[in-house]
């Protein structure tokens, strides 16, 4: 069955409508809920552009084939990652070498998160994002990385048990919120930060309940918390409540209790108001 309904004609109206009257006969037509009148009538049906693979490609970059192809993309995160259970997000750079400290601090955290109960959330790339994925996979544990559709290769790591790749950076933030208890942040750069950011605005202002964020790595985000503190708090553009957010350390033990007190406690609404 097609959604593309009969063409029939409009006679003339007496009365106006919005003002306008119909002069002869119009022709109309119904595809699903979209109204087609006059020179807006094609002569296709949807069944025919469906089954003509002769036809233009076109219709594969319109908007409302995107649209589409984002609910697919929301449809099979939720559908992969809702039984996944306590899991927490480790972010952090791409670029961070296999032979670093912070690699190593990052398998260190993927092994602990194991050990405490949780499955371990990556961007499921190279770097900082692999050596998370890494820990948790020797660990014996769930290993999740969540990949991005970039214009240069990246790829999904040798650390994941389950692998999603996405086409649009929102759904793919949404599914880091949505199956998280907090965060991990090691050091990175600016779409860390973008991932920092995006979790603390929507705990600051409410949009999810409050979960834990822990910066690792002292030298690299002191620097960072203190122009939080310094300037935006200063000039009255975040509030000091907001720094109860962000937690930041060296060891990964404290890291792990940073997340398991939250977990015992519950999760509380910020206390003070957003601005």
């Amino acid at each position: 069955m097609t959604d593309d309904r009969s063409i029939h004609p409009v006679e003339p109206t007496n009365g106006a409508s919005n003002g306008n009257r119909l002069r002869g006969k119009a022709r109309i037509k119904h595809r699903g809920p979209v109204l087609l009148r006059g020179p807006q009538v094609d002569n296709s049906t949807t069944d025919q552009r469906l089954l003509d693979s002769a036809g233009p490609v076109d219709w594969l970059h319109t908007d409302p084939w995107r649209v589409m192809r984002i609910q697919s993309e929301f449809v099979e995160g939720f559908g992969a990652l809702a039984e996944l259970g306590p899991a927490i997000s480790v972010f952090g750079s791409a670029r961070t070498p296999v032979d670093s400290e912070e690699y190593a601090a990052g398998m260190q955290i993927g092994r602990a998160l194991v050990d405490a109960g949780y499955a371990v959330i990556t961007g499921g790339g190279p770097g900082a994002m692999e050596s998370a994925n890494r820990g948790a996979f020797e660990a014996g544990g769930t290993s999740v990385g969540l990949g991005i559709e970039l214009p240069f290769e990246q790829g999904l790591n040798d650390y994941i048990h389950l692998g999603l790749n996405f086409r649009y950076f929102f759904v793919r933030k949404t599914m880091f919120v949505k199956y998280s208890q907090g965060f991990i942040v090691l050091p990175g750069g600016f779409g860390t930060l973008d991932e920092l950011f995006e979790a603390l605005t929507l705990v600051q202002t409410h949009k999810v309940t409050k979960f834990p964020v822990v910066l690792f790595g002292t030298a690299y985000w002191s620097g960072l918390l203190d122009w939080v503190r310094n300037t935006l708090v200063a000039e009255g553009k975040a509030s000091l409540g907001d720094l109860e957010l962000i937690s930041c350390t060296d060891s990964v033990e404290e890291a792990i209790k940073i997340l398991e007190v939250s977990r015992t406690n519950g999760h509380a609404q910020p206390a003070h108001s957003p601005e």
